[in-house]
């Protein structure tokens, strides 16, 4: 009895191993498609060949192993998929009901909180943002003054650890965010000051908590310090393993926070920096990359002009700061590539506007050997368009993720269809 009730489970764990390794060997070719790499030049007319879940091969003349499912990509443009640098997909779903909001925690200190570990795979926000083009995205906590460490995530996978590409990313810290309408002082004391002052006692406490279990593991007279999951989650910072991204905006902040990382001696990403502009060099000369919070907000202060937040991006890459955009949303995530647009309507050139949402935050993310452009060995992230990603006209076609073609249908298009069948009724 026992061995008729384990066999029907063996064969159903063989044949979903043997279905895995069907899945890993398909093989599709994109063929007659203008290919946009990001890295070299553009070409007009070649093949994609993706075998399981990377690109095995890619160029203007390419033989087409036999077998392959081909795809015809006239008229198609070939993307990288896009990398939404900063976000709240799977982490909130309904803005006005709490229960469905999990990027918060309680408290201001929260170092050791994991945001892919709240992940909903399931969020209706998922299937609208890929249908845009967006393949992955940073999934960052928020709220006191240490909020707690992203994650990367491609938008598609049953489970959160199916979904989870990179984590944690980086420690999120948060400082006060500039208020609309305030005017500027020369000489101006930095609000950040204080709290980065906090964040500067809490590095000393974790040096000083791995000393002393260093001083104990080497000395068994010594006892071990009482465990702090605070502190420990704070230990990679300290050693520059783990970026802390500081949401940083004015000025004087930005100012405060160069002269804190370089103190420190830790590794940083800056966050929001809407008024960089004014700061630019002071960021080239810091090595600091930058992602931008959403562009759909007013300044940060009238005097600024009301453009600012679209210049800010153009005056920051021309001074030779890493720059990447970000939608700072889970509903409004597949607005991402507009917000490049409108960089590049005000002064970005267009090529960087478009890297800027692949190329930089992979290497900013430190994935960049797995993602952020089309090329050979890279997986099969890739996007066909019909017509330029980064327009508001253009149609996304195809989505891979990994190599698998990803349904495009979303609650936006069961609606579509819905009402479509409503006025053909009339």
């Amino acid at each position: 009895m026992r061995i008729q009730k384990i066999w029907p489970l063996f064969l159903i764990l063989s044949l979903s191993i043997l279905s895995g390794l069907a899945r890993a060997e398909e093989i599709v070719a994109i063929t007659n498609v203008r290919i946009v790499p990001v890295v070299g030049n553009d070409i007009e007319k070649g093949t994609i060949i993706i075998r399981g879940e990377k690109i095995e091969n890619i160029g203007p003349d390419i033989v087409i192993p036999q077998g392959a499912k081909i795809i015809n990509g006239q008229g198609l443009t070939a993307y990288p998929g896009l990398i939404d640098g900063y976000s709240q997909l799977g982490l909130s779903e309904i803005g006005s009901v709490q229960a469905t909001i999990d990027f918060r925690e309680t408290g201001r200190i929260n170092p050791q909180v994991l945001a892919t570990e709240a992940l909903r795979p399931d969020s209706m926000h998922i299937p609208v943002t890929r249908s845009n083009g967006i393949t992955a995205a940073l999934v960052a906590p928020s709220g006191g003054l240490i909020s707690g460490r992203s994650g990367l995530i491609q938008l598609y996978g049953w489970t959160p650890s199916e979904m989870v590409i990179k984590a944690p990313v980086a420690m999120h810290v948060e400082l006060p965010a500039a208020r609309a309408g305030f005017r500027r002082q020369a000489n101006q004391p930095s609000e950040g000051s204080r709290l980065l002052d906090e964040v500067r006692e809490l590095l000393d406490q974790a040096r000083w908590y791995e000393k002393r279990k260093i001083a104990a593991s080497k000395n068994k007279l010594i006892p071990f310090p009482e465990f702090d999951e605070k502190l420990e989650a704070l230990i990679p910072v300290i050693h520059g393993e783990l970026p802390l991204m500081i949401s940083v905006h004015s000025a004087s902040d930005i100012r405060s926070a160069i002269k804190f990382v370089q103190e420190q001696k830790v590794r940083a990403i800056f966050y929001g920096v809407s008024q960089g502009w004014m700061v630019a060099r002071e960021i080239a000369q810091a090595g600091i990359p930058v992602i931008f919070a959403s562009l759909h907000q007013l300044p940060p202060s009238w005097e600024d002009g009301y453009d600012a937040l679209y210049r800010n991006p153009g005056v920051l890459r021309q001074a030779g700061v890493k720059i990447a955009f970000s939608s700072s949303s889970a509903s409004l995530a597949k607005e991402l590539p507009y917000h490049a647009a409108k960089a590049a309507a005000f002064g970005l050139d267009k090529r960087e506007a478009l890297k800027a949402v692949t190329i930089y935050p992979a290497e900013i993310f430190g994935v960049d050997q797995l993602m952020g452009s089309l090329e050979k060995d890279k997986l099969a992230n890739i996007v066909l368009a019909e017509g330029d990603i980064l327009e508001l006209r253009t149609v996304i076609r195809h989505v891979f993720i990994r190599g698998q073609e990803i349904d495009l249908s979303s609650i936006y298009t069961e609606y579509l269809e819905k009402y479509k069948k409503r006025v053909e009724k009339k």
